[in-house]
């Protein structure tokens, strides 16, 4: 995996609001991410699980398209305890919070907070993603081995 393969956390960040400036399958899958934690926002209890089933698939694809663009290095010294699915869904709930925070009446401690929490997660992901191409760091396995009904990673393979 080459850090030029891998979204910069800039890029990432953009898709999170709603921008895609480059037709990669992390970014166009980060989207999809922000629009279904913006919609869990509004949802009713009812809606949730269908929404978190979503994500879920979601992350497992951001996965699977990492374990087939070689993100499996030998001999690295560290696992993460994250995917890098994981990361990036945790990336879009932050980035939904805090400008959601933006449209309501939330007072200046939270607020600094919330953008805060975006922030390090941010360069979270940004040394993860350095970690990976430097071989230092290895990502723990959760992929399947095998297609799911309704599979959406075929998108993702490509």
């Amino acid at each position: 995996m080459t850090a030029a393969q891998l979204p910069s956390k800039d890029q990432l960040l953009q898709a999170c609001a709603g921008v895609v400036s480059l037709d990669h399958p992390v970014l166009l899958a980060s989207l999809e991410l922000s629009n279904l934690h913006e919609s869990r926002l509004k949802a009713s209890t009812v809606d949730i699980p269908e929404i978190d089933c979503a994500r879920t698939k979601l992350v497992h694809d951001i996965d699977r398209w990492m374990s087939s663009n070689g993100s499996d290095i030998v001999g690295a010294s560290f696992l993460h305890t994250e995917t890098v699915g994981m990361v990036i869904d945790r990336m879009a709930e932050y980035s939904v919070a805090a400008r959601s925070a933006l449209e309501r009446d939330v007072g200046e401690p939270h607020l600094h907070y919330l953008w805060h929490r975006l922030s390090e997660i941010s360069l979270a992901y940004t040394d993860l993603a350095f970690e990976i191409h430097a071989g230092r760091r290895k990502l723990p396995d959760f992929t399947e081995p095998w297609p799911t009904q309704n599979d959406s990673a075929s998108a993702l393979r490509s």
